[in-house]
C-alpha cells in the first residue's frame, strides 16, 4: 500500500499534480482551474502519494472564521478509494473547523451516511448552480 501524507501546505504545488479529478462532472475543472479552487479557498488539506507525489485526495473549506463554515469538495482519485483518504481528509478538515459552530457541506443521497459516520447530521439547504463550460 502507498504511504500517504497529509497536509495544508500549497506552496510548491503545481498543476501537473493534480490530474484525474473531477470525472464525471458535467464541466470538469482542468487541472490548473483546480489549483486556482485550492489557492483561492480558506482551508485545503492534501493527500499526497509519498511515491509519485501526486495528489490523490484533497477536501477544501470556506470560512469567515467566526460563525459558519462550507466545505465545497472533497474528492479522492478513484484507484486510492475505499482505503481510508476520503475519511482522513474530513476528519483533518473537521478538526481544523473545530473552532467553528457551523459547518455545512451538501452531497448526494447515498453520500450521507458517509458523513454521518463522520459526526455529521442531516440537514435541508437551498443551493443555487450556475455552471459554465470551462476553457483550458
Amino acid at each position: 500500500m502507498e504511504a500517504i501524507r497529509y497536509t495544508d501546505e500549497l506552496a510548491g504545488l503545481t498543476a501537473d499534480r493534480l490530474v484525474g479529478f473531477f470525472g464525471g462532472w458535467t464541466n470538469p475543472r482542468t487541472p490548473d482551474g483546480h489549483l486556482e479552487i485550492l489557492r483561492g479557498t480558506s482551508h485545503v488539506i492534501l493527500a499526497i502519494d509519498e511515491e509519485t507525489r501526486q495528489v490523490v485526495g484533497f477536501v477544501n473549506a470556506l470560512t469567515g472564521e467566526v460563525q459558519t463554515a462550507f466545505i465545497p469538495l472533497l474528492e479522492v482519485l478513484p484507484a486510492f478509494r475505499r482505503r481510508g483518504i476520503g475519511s482522513e481528509l474530513m476528519r483533518q478538515m473537521l478538526r481544523t473547523l473545530a473552532s467553528i459552530p457551523c459547518v455545512d457541506l451538501t452531497c448526494d443521497p447515498e453520500l450521507r451516511p458517509f458523513y454521518e459516520r463522520l459526526g455529521m447530521m442531516r440537514s435541508v439547504g437551498m443551493v443555487g448552480r450556475r455552471f459554465a463550460r470551462e476553457d483550458g
